[in-house]
């Protein structure tokens, strides 16, 4: 079968480059022998009205060579067979919410982002188990997703998560809106503590469109900014788990650290997430001596306390009884489910999109923290040890900023009948937009997919064979986003 290989991440090609086959068969059997790799993993497959046919794109990263493949299947049907890959599934019940597919044989055909009063959930027909539902208002601060447990005493034998209650329309906003700020921020709202990352994968997507490169400059600021949002959340998790396992000095401790970075972010560009950070074809805000002055006393105040923090735990009998063997996802279940990211990395499987489909100036600038237990302690020493690699490079960065261009005065145009694709590496992992545009250069097609589209899967698998007590540990480990599912 013929397929579009992708040898940068974040450029744009002529849509019509794009291989359509009419043989459902081939097609499968490409998506077959290539995900029977675990080199390969699907980073989107969705659905495109294109003449009198849907187009079905997959698009398939190769995290050995780091090229990304493009494939589709012209669709003219209202069926055809579910490829039956766990890890493409969830793209599958979506493309059959989305326009009324049936993929026949479809091993989980439930709805993904719809939230009926009638959701088939499973049930197990057994007077010894019981049912536990939790949401999709909940006590805390957090957003709406329900939680429905089957357990045996306080086992929990199978949990399975309802999203589906945040309608933003994000990806049909981003064709409406006639403004390039509106669609920046529509960006940044995909996933409010992810508003850099995603800020950067619109910017780098729509550059990619226009045919333009950014500089030197904007580039490692961009990065700057992302690898300091990585530290705030990772930082504030590590103050969450804490909190979960009644561990109140880390907690505090943590959760007073999140706040000079997130403070700087506010210093750097006015918003404490980021927000307004990251604008196509220019850095909005130049990061002046003196904030770069304030930054290293930032860092090097955070890293002394961080440190004393972090060692604590290491030593601390009470809160490795709580997080070591608890909530463990396998690599082989990793693999199957299409895992991505901080999730993966913590099972022993190396997805890091800044290591293997570098963008802006990553390439050679990250080596990637793999731990291979896979349990709630391994997230908790990725999100540790991902710190301390973000402030060396973050330090790196700084003291070697190259030197501003002058910036163009008109604004790039879209070009026509262009298709492009952008991952950027986020805190929680692998983020993905895809843009199409039309005859006449404007955006016919946005596509979005946050890293928490493959990891619910996971917080599922994790809490098999768990009590029902642990479950607040082992959702914070992953700590997903529900509106970034939604959308």
């Amino acid at each position: 079968m013929k397929i579009l290989t992708l040898y940068n991440n974040g450029r744009s090609v002529a849509f019509g480059d794009i291989p359509q086959t009419t043989d459902y068969q081939e097609f499968a059997q490409y998506v077959h022998e290539a995900m029977a790799n675990d080199t390969y993993h699907c980073v989107s497959y969705f659905g495109y009205p294109n003449a009198d046919a849907l187009q079905l794109i997959m698009c398939l990263a190769n995290d050995t060579n780091g090229t990304i493949e493009v494939s589709s299947f012209a669709l003219k049907e209202k069926s055809c067979p579910s490829l039956k890959i766990r890890a493409i599934d969830r793209f599958e019940r979506e493309i059959a919410e989305n326009f009324g597919i049936e993929f026949e044989g479809h091993q989980w055909p439930k709805p993904v982002r719809t939230a009926p009063d009638d959701y088939p959930f499973y049930r197990a027909d057994d007077e010894e188990l019981h049912e536990v539902g939790v949401g999709p208002i909940h006590a805390g601060v957090i957003e709406p997703g329900h939680f429905r447990f089957t357990c045996e005493g306080e086992t929990i034998l199978n949990l399975e998560i309802m999203l589906g209650y945040q309608h933003r329309g994000v990806e049909k906003l981003m064709l409406e809106k006639p403004l390039l700020s509106q669609k920046a921020m529509l960006a940044e709202s995909v996933a409010g503590d992810s508003a850099v990352s995603h800020g950067i994968a619109f910017a780098t997507n729509y550059e990619a469109l226009c045919d333009y490169q950014i500089d030197e400059r904007a580039a490692v600021e961009r990065m700057i900014a992302c690898e300091l949002e990585r530290i705030a959340i990772h930082t504030g998790d590590l103050s969450a788990i804490c909190g979960d396992v009644a561990y109140q000095l880390g907690n505090a401790v943590y959760g007073r650290l999140r706040t000079p970075i997130i403070n700087f972010m506010q210093k750097w560009c006015g918003n404490r997430l980021g927000k307004t950070m990251v604008r196509p074809f220019e850095a909005p805000y130049d990061l002046t001596p003196e904030l770069i002055a304030d930054l290293h006393t930032t860092l090097n105040a955070y890293e002394k306390d961080f440190t004393q923090m972090s060692n604590k735990i290491k030593r601390c009998p009470s809160v490795l009884s709580r997080l070591e063997r608890t909530g463990t996802v396998t690599r082989e279940q990793a693999v199957e489910i299409g895992a991505i990211g901080m999730a993966s990395r913590a099972s022993g499987l190396l997805r890091d999109i800044r290591s293997t489909h570098p963008y802006l100036k990553y390439e050679g600038q990250v080596k990637p923290v793999v731990k291979k237990h896979g349990d709630v302690y391994s997230r908790t020493q990725v999100r540790i040890e991902e710190v301390y690699e973000s402030l060396a490079l973050i330090r790196k960065l700084v003291d070697n900023l190259p030197v501003a261009q002058v910036s163009h005065t008109d604004e790039p145009q879209l070009q026509a009948n262009r298709f492009a694709l952008s991952l950027v590496e986020g805190w929680r992992g692998e983020i993905c937009h895809c843009a199409i545009t039309d005859n006449s250069g404007k955006l016919a097609l946005y596509k979005i997919k946050d890293p928490s589209f493959h990891n619910w899967d996971a917080l599922e698998l994790a809490v098999r064979n768990n009590e029902i007590s642990d479950f607040p540990i082992c959702n914070k480990s992953f700590n997903l986003s529900y509106c970034g599912h939604d959308l």
